[in-house]
């Protein structure tokens, strides 16, 4: 039988540029979901410092990183429960030519070790990509884990369908998101059409991707009051069911049972990955990296 999983997601809203206190409510969210029997915990993307590189303090802060890592690793350890802790902004190289700041999510294992490391590859316009450096043509890797093979994908990642191929087609069922996604994020034309375009985007997507690719889905994202933009609705997808968990736009807190037969079921219906592996697949592209026949 295929395993079922419980996994607890905080859709959190951190509090711009205080680490400390941001981490502490990360901390005793992770800690409740241990007690409930969870066996990942998953906090969405910037839940440190939230996203305001122009700050005077936000690079000091970013140089910190390796701090909060492993405060996570303890933790993990500590309550015997595996860790996505959204994505920690790291600086590498300060003050020098080669210096640079990376999106980076980890998957921290029970046993409080690393289990895998994914830097964010598709960044979010001028936005994210005057301040950030993108993993660029590096592979999207998949990790071995308590939980089997997983993948995590970040954000703005979820508009690119090839990075989920590429997981995929490396044996990844389970794929977590954690992501900073707000209303505001569409433009102010798209905003007129619909103000809550973003978040048609989102469940819209998060839907057909779990379909399309025979996997489960854990999204992560920031919450708070429309009114301030957020769109929130971090949720737990399923091929056949759709989501099986979701919030609204507000803070809160997912647990949910994440039943792996369903995707076994859903693999042998649609044959997405088998049809992937063939040696004659006919799209002009492998996301394995092989040669075409």
């Amino acid at each position: 039988m295929a395993p079922s999983y419980k996994v607890a997601v905080y859709q959190m809203n951190p509090i711009p540029m205080q680490p400390k206190e941001n981490y502490d409510k990360a901390a005793s969210f992770i800690r409740d979901a241990a007690q409930q029997g969870a066996q990942l915990a998953v906090l969405p993307e910037y839940h440190l410092l939230g996203w305001v590189p122009d700050d005077p303090g936000y690079k000091a802060a970013c140089a910190e990183w390796e701090k909060y890592l492993s405060a996570y690793l303890a933790l993990a350890k500590d309550h015997d429960i595996n860790i996505i802790p959204g994505t920690i902004i790291e600086l590498h190289d300060a003050g020098t030519e080669t210096e640079r700041l990376l999106n980076v999510a980890y998957f921290i294992t029970n046993e409080g070790e690393i289990a895998g490391r994914y830097v964010k590859k598709n960044l979010w316009g001028p936005i994210e990509r005057n301040y950030l450096q993108s993993s660029a043509r590096d592979v999207h890797p998949v990790f071995d884990t308590p939980l089997g093979k997983v993948g995590i994908l970040i954000c703005w990642d979820l508009g690119f369908p090839e990075g989920f191929r590429e997981l995929i087609s490396q044996g990844a069922k389970l794929i977590v998101i954690p992501a900073f996604w707000l209303l505001t994020d569409a433009s102010e034309a798209g905003r007129d059409i619909n103000p809550v375009a973003e978040q048609v985007f989102l469940d819209s997507v998060l839907t057909a991707r779990c379909f399309e690719n025979t996997c489960a889905i854990v999204f992560a994202n920031v919450g708070g009051p429309q009114g301030q933009g957020y769109a929130g609705l971090s949720q737990i997808c399923l091929p056949f069911a759709g989501p099986i968990a979701r919030l609204g736009s507000l803070e809160g807190i997912i647990v949910a049972d994440i039943d792996m037969h369903t995707v076994e079921e859903a693999e042998k219906c649609y044959q997405v990955r088998a049809d992937l592996a063939r040696a004659d697949w006919h799209y002009d592209y492998r996301h394995d990296k092989s040669s075409n026949p």
